[in-house]
């Protein structure tokens, strides 16, 4: 056969393994810069367009009660919404590089104290939720992790999660989403600590140190870009499919709080001046079953009344940190004792945070 004939028949070979190479990361930030830039856009516009829904549209007047609460409806619906999404997008393609099999091997053998600061770091950014605890858990302590250190990722997974630094970022700024990360971090080092210095591993129920070590597969590591994009849609079918009814259900209780609530009955109920506002916030705020994005915008509105920084933010601790959905689903592997120790520990720090955030802003 000739080199022109065996170039001709190499040829296809070497064309269709150019065209079988998936994109690589430039095309997509190619596609991604116009609808960053529609993004943006349609962000800035929201606020105007809300006036204008509300008060052309509809017709009510900005001095009413009525007018007020649709007015942050209609404005803080999308807003929120938009962020989610974006957001969601973004960790969901960060999340294929620190998947929690990933994070239980980083975190086995580590001694507490630097086992608790990285635990509640890693725990920012690896997937959790009150249906994952369990196995979470499981996975965690029959690696060897301690339990300290595993409490200390268990309580800032939910309450450190990037949609809540996100929507408090588009809400108030940088300054209190840095507060209530810093601080929240802090709750869970301190809890997971604490917790280890107990010695309450006794009040694991028995079967969770009888099961084996699952050795789980990275199936992160060699994705390519397709595979990573794709897995941040996923994410934003799944989470904001699952919590968009209850980011709605937030706005609407916001909007009501904005709207018909006194400025001066909040300021009194849950200001600086009440010494009982942070434990009776906390109290509120564990039976409530909400998330980030539903609480936030409750946030937004009691601050606007005239609410205390530090009793709002010990509020939505509360509901983000020692939801009481979690608590009964740990129940699966936890003792009593232990669940009591974790909720009494984590609470703590939450009216140590509400207090101190009153007397320093």
């Amino acid at each position: 056969m000739s080199l022109e004939v065996e170039q001709g028949l190499e040829q296809p070979a070497d064309e269709k393994e150019k065209k079988g190479r998936p994109p690589g990361l430039g095309r997509y930030l190619l596609w991604a810069l116009p609808v960053l830039a529609a993004w943006v856009l349609s962000y800035l516009a929201l606020e105007p367009v809300a006036k204008w829904f509300t008060y052309r549209l509809l017709g009510l007047s900005a001095d009413t009660r009525i007018g007020s609460a649709v007015e942050f409806f209609v404005f803080e619906s999308p807003k929120v919404l938009m962020l989610l999404l974006l957001v969601v997008f973004g960790v969901g393609i960060l999340r294929t590089f620190f998947t929690p099999e990933r994070t239980r091997r980083i975190l086995a053998g580590r001694r507490e104290s630097v086992g608790n600061v990285l635990a509640a770091i890693l725990g920012v950014p690896t997937p959790f939720c009150s249906c994952s605890a369990v196995p979470l858990f499981i996975g965690f302590v029959t690696a060897g992790v301690p339990l300290g250190v595993t409490f200390s990722f268990l309580v800032a997974s939910p309450m450190v999660n990037e949609v809540a630094i996100v929507l408090l970022f588009g809400l108030f700024g940088w300054k209190v989403t840095l507060l209530y990360a810093s601080t929240g971090l802090f709750i869970a080092v301190f809890a997971g600590w604490a917790i280890g210095r107990m010695k309450l591993e006794k009040y694991v129920e028995d079967w969770v140190y009888e099961m084996p070590v699952s050795q789980g597969a990275e199936q992160e590591d060699g994705l390519t870009w397709p595979e990573r994009i794709r897995a941040g849609t996923d994410a934003v079918k799944d989470i904001v499919g699952r919590v968009w009814p209850y980011v709605l259900a937030g706005i609407a209780v916001g909007a009501g709080i904005h709207g018909y609530v006194p400025q001066d009955f909040m300021a009194h109920l849950m200001g600086k001046s009440a010494w009982w506002a942070v434990p009776l916030a906390v109290l509120i705020g564990i039976p409530m079953y909400s998330n980030a994005a539903g609480i936030i915008p409750i946030v937004q509105a009691l601050m606007e009344k005239g609410a205390a920084l530090g009793t709002v933010l010990a509020f939505m601790m509360a509901v983000i940190g020692l939801s009481l959905p979690e608590t009964v689903i740990l129940r699966k592997v936890l003792k009593p004792k232990l669940i009591g120790a974790f909720i009494v520990v984590v609470g703590i720090g939450i009216l140590v945070v509400g207090y101190l955030f009153n007397l320093v802003f």
